[in-house]
């Protein structure tokens, strides 16, 4: 059997001495995108040395982090061997912080999800809330222990994702109005110090839009763009950028903080985007609550009916993100726009055909849609935030190039 010849998508290596710690990155990456690379694919894709290869690959294996799968001859009889990833070389965790609930979910290597756990959560009281997220990450390490032995040190670490803004930002938006929308009591809270100080775990923190936004890029429509926005529709209302294939953050993580701005024709001093297009805005207007175990049934059912309040509602919130949305389009000019969510997938659909429908049948250029679909699951942002460790652990970083 020959290996099939496909194009290997992978970043370069450097064969400077000083590059060890990110060519080794840089091989890893290679063989998780394109699942299993021998050694002489691995040296064509990346640019390194066939011994600067062997090397590392050798490394890996001993590390347990790459397995090689059966030899089979390349070009005219050569044997060659690939290597693919271990899945369990190495796990991480993903936990979101929402209003009323806590998910948390566990990956390997390879990104299947080997548990999920949720738990309600007082987001009122940062100190009974927290002893509740020690209890679930603790469970779940529990559980994973006893699936497979010894993964204390192969835990990459624990990805947090909580609504944001942080920072001095979160300060001057830290309004009793506001909390319903971003958790503004536990912006004071220090989460990231005290679950390193009960875990041990390295902890990173981002927020919930960013994380559903990388989800979208791993799971959804977000892959095939270098250059895109994902708009996340949650309990509030935020944005992640992707810009030339890498999350941008921004200054304390804030970048996207959509949900802030004030709608178009807004005069309410205190109003912003996600007062108008959120599912907290929902609930308000519908006069749901929004921690029901069946809000989603409700929402559903209400665009079923075609409950007058509903639709009301949707013209308001479709409007105030076509806004935004054509406002993004004009200043970042990104190859496509998604609308993601921790939301029922026919409210999504509807959002998305009705921010499109004015763009159509215009005979106009720009008559494109303003707007993609993406991804609506519950466990979205927790699956971005697992995916955070692995990043920091795993993935290409130019930044090892440079000498300390």
């Amino acid at each position: 059997m020959k290996i099939r010849k496909a194009t290997i998508r992978a970043v370069f290596g450097s064969n400077a001495g000083s590059a060890g710690a990110h060519n080794r990155r840089v091989i890893i990456d290679a063989i998780r995108v394109n699942k299993a690379l021998s050694r002489a694919e691995l040296a064509r894709a990346t640019k390194l040395t066939k011994q600067t290869v062997s090397n590392i690959i050798d490394e890996l294996e001993q590390d347990g982090l790459v397995m090689p799968l059966e030899t089979i001859r390349e070009g005219r009889g050569k044997p060659a061997t690939p290597y693919t990833l271990a899945s369990n070389g190495a796990f991480a965790i993903g936990l979101q912080i929402d209003r009323d609930v806590a998910r948390l979910i566990v990956v390997n290597l390879t990104g299947d999800i080997l548990i999920r756990r949720s738990v309600k959560l007082d987001s009122i009281n940062p100190e009974e809330g927290f002893e509740t997220l020690v209890d679930l990450v603790n469970a779940a390490r529990a559980d994973l222990e006893q699936m497979c032995c010894g993964t204390s040190r192969r835990t990459a670490g624990l990805g947090v994702a909580m609504p944001g803004p942080f920072g001095k930002l979160a300060a001057m938006n830290n309004e009793p109005n506001n909390d319903a929308y971003s958790m503004a009591v536990w912006q004071s809270f220090p989460l990231v110090e005290r679950l390193k100080e009960r875990t041990g775990l390295e902890v990173s923190l981002q927020n919930d839009a960013a994380a559903a936004t990388i989800a979208e890029k791993l799971l959804g429509n977000a892959d095939s763009f270098r250059n895109v926005v994902c708009f996340y529709f949650g309990f509030g209302l935020g944005a992640g950028m992707i810009i030339n294939g890498e999350l941008y953050t921004g200054t304390n993580g804030n970048a996207g903080e959509i949900g802030l701005v004030k709608p178009l024709g807004s005069t309410d001093e205190t109003e912003s985007l996600e007062h108008t297009a959120s599912l907290a805005s929902l609930c308000h207007a519908m006069g749901w609550n929004p921690s029901d175990d069946d809000l989603f049934e409700h929402i559903t059912n209400a665009l079923k009916e075609e409950d007058p309040k509903m639709q009301s509602w949707l013209e308001g919130a479709a409007e105030h993100l076509r806004w935004a949305a054509q406002a993004i389009q004009l200043m970042f000019a990104p190859e496509a726009t998604i609308l993601c969510a921790t939301a029922p997938k026919p409210l999504i659909d509807r959002l998305v055909c009705m921010i499109n429908a004015p763009m159509k049948n215009t005979g106009s250029p720009c008559a494109t849609p303003s707007m993609i679909v993406g991804t609506a699951d519950l466990w979205a942002v927790a699956i971005g935030a697992a995916s955070e460790p692995i990043s920091n652990n795993f993935s290409p970083r130019h930044s090892a190039l440079v000498k300390s």
